[in-house]
């Protein structure tokens, strides 16, 4: 594969010439929509697959499919093993410690649920607080105020500026002996921002606070390394990082999920069960309750397979050029105001039009082959707090092109067209 100093010296010419590269693994990107070729600008939502991971789990289905753990036929022990396999390549991928910290879920909705609830049952009491901030997505919200209204626990918010960052001398005042646990975004879903978690996750620790990191927008984009993070929770979803829906990552220190109860009972979770009482499996099956989604999880090993086969710093300098592009060109449209302008941020950009709703921005859009996300993102606080209804959000990922971001703006002054 090209290396990111090829990438670099070479310019635009090699960029293109690895971006064609990777686009050829991913077969969706040949459709058409509406007569136009697809512009896919969705990826912050779900990315696209590549044909191993569409292949492996065609495979599992073809040549494995048994389920885990508990047979010992030939396709049991084989499904076994490759389920299992994905386990240690997720530990690396994230440098844990150990595979009992890599926790298989749904995704981060789940994994972010299951923290809140048995974390939760633990150790958060009446008159404890839960701080999050004023970015997070639905699912780092909703768990944490479920949790307060059960237990009488206070849920803070630590505000955020017009920029779309944390306003950290409010998030480090909000930090205090009632606090039991921090729920926060490394990326942030509608505004695109990466927030400085390490720096983040050291305030609490000088209390002795745990947190949780939302990293469901950054593992296709950063290299994730929790040891160094030092957080005590990190939450992923597979099928933000080109591979299947349905399956996640809870990351925990061992420490910290020894001392947490199971979340759900059932299969697989124990050790043995009798009427008068049972004994929970260890690290990370008391959390893994049930027949898992094992084509998905085979899935995902092999999304992880491809991202680790990626040069990082080839992906990180052309997402900065795409994000830098439709930066430059969106705030040349007269009418279109970006929603969020930090210093760091991810390869998202979102952005409201004068007197078009997002919703009919997105159809026309669409009517051009340009797949873009419309709404509130399942983040109605942060359209709260610039006092907008939705924004339209174009989010990219390593297959897309400069001559997309163009397409994007043609798609805009069709909008223009039809609207002025």
């Amino acid at each position: 594969m090209m290396t990111s100093e090829n990438v670099v010296a070479l310019n635009d010419v090699a960029l293109e010439a690895w971006t064609s590269m990777i686009r050829e693994q991913f077969p969706i990107l040949k459709n058409r929509v509406h007569d136009k070729n697809l512009v896919y600008l969705d990826n912050a939502a779900t990315t696209q697959k590549p044909e191993s991971v569409l292949d492996a789990m065609d495979h599992y289905y073809r040549h494995l499919n048994s389920n885990i753990h508990r047979g010992v036929h030939f396709l049991s022990e084989r499904a076994t093993e490759a389920y299992e396999g994905v386990r240690e390549k997720t530990r690396s991928f994230l440098n844990a410690a150990s595979t009992k910290e890599i926790v298989f879920t749904r995704g981060t909705t789940e994994s972010i649920n299951l923290v809140a609830d048995s974390f939760g049952r633990a150790f958060v009491k009446s008159g404890d607080e839960v701080l999050i901030t004023a970015m997070e997505h639905h699912s780092n919200i909703v768990p944490w105020q479920l949790l307060c209204e059960r237990t009488g626990a206070s849920l803070m918010v630590a505000p955020i500026d017009d920029r779309g960052e944390i306003i950290v001398e409010e998030y480090e005042r909000l930090l205090n002996g009632r606090t039991r646990i921090v729920g926060l975004a490394h990326v942030s879903n509608a505004l695109g921002t990466v927030n400085p978690v390490k720096h983040l996750i050291s305030l609490a620790h000088r209390h002795r606070i745990p947190v949780l990191v939302d990293g469901a927008q950054a593992a296709p984009h950063l290299r994730i390394n929790v040891r160094d993070l030092d957080c005590e929770f990190y939450a992923l979803s597979a099928h933000k990082m080109y591979g299947p829906t349905g399956f996640g990552v809870l990351y925990g220190k061992q420490n910290v999920l020894e001392a947490m109860p199971p979340y759900q009972g059932g299969g697989d979770m124990i050790r043995s069960v009798t009427f008068e009482k049972t004994i929970f499996n260890d690290l990370p099956y008391k959390f893994e309750a049930g027949t898992p989604s094992i084509a998905e999880g085979i899935g995902f090993g092999a999304a992880l397979d491809f991202l680790t086969g990626l040069d990082w710093n080839a992906v990180s300098t052309h997402e900065h050029h795409l994000l830098q592009a439709a930066t430059d060109a969106l705030s040349e449209i007269s009418g279109v105001r970006i929603i969020g302008n930090a210093a760091e941020k991810a390869g998202v950009v979102s952005f409201v039009m004068d007197d078009v709703h997002p919703h009919d921005i997105g159809t026309i859009l669409d009517q051009e082959g340009i797949a873009v996300r419309t709404g509130h993102h399942c983040a109605q606080p942060v359209m709260l707090r610039y006092g907008i209804p939705a924004t339209v959000r174009a989010s990219f990922a390593i297959y897309n092109t400069k001559e997309e971001i163009e397409a994007l703006v043609r798609g805009i002054s069709r909008v223009k067209e039809v609207f002025h």
